[in-house]
């Protein structure tokens, strides 16, 4: 399968490149930096530029069929009130592009990452975290990506929208937790790793057509 890669160079895109090679896959990808991309024989194209722009990215699209995305609004640090890097309204911008695209394309799957507190899961969030979403700048990559999911749910593709709960950085391979409607009710962490790997086997599940799950690990 040929996939086109967003956010490929961040914390988990970059792991997420790896999965997408190691099993076997075509990848096209849109960065914004090609010097930080390490040649591989199955990635096929690297272009230059941003999502936000519809040219660029129905360039990186063609011959894919599919899409996944780790894109993100970021920070200049984790520090919930640290200062955004990124417009407040990049990964809608970047989802109207995406369908608009994928309309005229043979996309036939399309894999975000949004997050755990995202629309009808804010009430399953511990109490502090609700907090920070609505006292923070955490406050605007959560309320883009439920615009974007919104987008993506009225869309006529077929898509998968998975929200990891808190994201770490380990490596170890735990058994990964999959909620429906808080059911099971999700431990309150991820590795990166862990999502990556997640979202890479989705690739080829039908299962989750549709479908808004939340990952966590234990």
């Amino acid at each position: 399968m040929r996939i086109l890669i967003l956010g490929a160079t961040g914390r988990t895109g970059h792991l997420l490149l790896e999965e997408a090679l190691k099993n076997g896959h075509n990848v096209n990808l849109l960065v914004r930096d090609k010097s930080k991309i390490v040649r591989n024989s199955n990635l096929i194209s690297v272009y230059e530029g941003t999502p936000t722009s519809k040219d660029a990215l129905i360039k990186a699209m063609q011959g894919c069929d599919a899409i996944m995305s780790t894109l993100n609004i970021s920070r200049t640090s984790d520090f919930p009130w640290a200062k955004l890097r990124t417009q407040t309204n990049f990964l809608s911008a970047t989802m109207k592009n995406i369908i608009d695209a994928a309309n005229e394309l043979p996309i036939k799957h399309i894999i975000i990452t949004t997050a755990w507190g995202v629309c009808e899961t804010k009430k399953d969030i511990p109490a502090w975290f609700r907090w920070l979403i609505d006292h923070s700048n955490i406050a605007y990559p959560y309320r883009d990506h439920e615009v974007q999911e919104g987008l993506l749910k009225n869309s006529t593709l077929n898509w998968t929208i998975i929200r990891p709960v808190g994201l770490t950085n380990s490596l170890k391979e735990k058994r990964i937790i999959v909620s429906i409607n808080n059911n099971p009710k999700p431990a309150l962490t991820i590795g990166r790793q862990s999502v990556a790997r997640f979202m890479s086997n989705v690739l080829l599940d039908e299962s989750y057509l549709k479908k808004c799950p939340t990952i966590s690990e234990k």
